[in-house]
């Protein structure tokens, strides 16, 4: 049985996001596919949303391109359907309330489960309201997973002690997007987190090159880049798999030990 903790387990974690449909499921497939072979441990997939209100620019133009394109919840479901037969990794779908609502919040989630998806992230959702999905999800064998930012203070102790799967920290303020420094303390975040809970902590938005990424890896147990990625697939359209793949590549190559050499995971 694949789970979350798996993409934790033998060292950081990369967890590269893709927007599902953009520029069209066939070539989500080709790419979820070659992150996976090139070292990704978790893949994180955007169901698309015409009001992204977490996403910077990139993936709001990404959005409207899968959206465009005729890209549908149900769709994505058979893609991943399809995905489970070659992609071994734990997988994870980012989008909406609205998405999960408007399709019916127990058969989105059951769906999930058959699928083969892992954990669900709801960024519009807040801690205090974290119960109109939690239960649901843990009936499914969802993790729901939870969000922590800068600003969360005091209250990091208590999304932390209800997490499961592992903690998305929010590096910056703000919606995702590249960005050329990060100075938010994550060490300090994360260590709030892992004295309430021992549960991985990964990082995510603003994170694009190897060097930011060795740097937050530094602090968490994972990082999660984006924005990087879908600008190269709003470069290259159709071809963006071999550009995809080596960034991948690079970036896993990035938080392995001094020491590992050329090695890397594959899947």
């Amino acid at each position: 049985m694949i789970n979350i903790a798996d993409a934790f387990r033998d060292g950081k974690a990369f967890i590269p996001f893709i927007t599902c449909g953009d520029p069209d499921l066939e070539t989500t497939a080709a790419l979820v596919r070659a992150a996976a072979e090139n070292g990704a441990d978790l893949i994180e997939l955007g169901i698309p949303f015409s009001d992204p209100t977490a996403e910077g620019p990139v993936i709001q133009e990404a959005n409207e391109r899968a959206l465009r394109a005729g890209t549908t919840t149900d769709k994505i479901f058979a893609l991943v359907h399809d995905l489970r037969k070659t992609v071994a990794i734990p997988m994870v779908f980012m989008t909406y309330a609205n998405v999960v609502f408007s399709y019916g919040t127990d058969r989105f989630l059951q769906q999930c489960a058959e699928a083969g998806i892992q954990g669900l992230i709801l960024p519009d959702i807040p801690y205090e309201e974290k119960d109109e999905f939690d239960p649901a999800c843990k009936a499914a064998g969802l993790e729901l997973i939870s969000l922590i930012a800068p600003t969360s203070a005091d209250r990091i102790s208590r999304i932390a002690r209800d997490a499961s799967g592992f903690v998305y920290c929010v590096s910056s303020l703000g919606v995702t997007g590249v960005r050329t420094e990060i100075t938010t303390d994550i060490g300090a975040m994360v260590r709030l987190v892992k004295a309430e809970k021992d549960i991985p902590c990964a990082v995510g938005f603003g994170i694009s090159t190897p060097q930011q990424a060795r740097q937050m890896a530094a602090q968490a147990d994972g990082v999660i880049v984006g924005s990087a990625i879908m600008k190269l697939v709003a470069a290259h359209g159709r071809d963006a798999v071999p550009y995809v793949a080596e960034y991948v590549r690079s970036m896993k190559q990035a938080l392995l030990p001094a020491d590992a050499g050329n090695s890397r995971k594959t899947n």
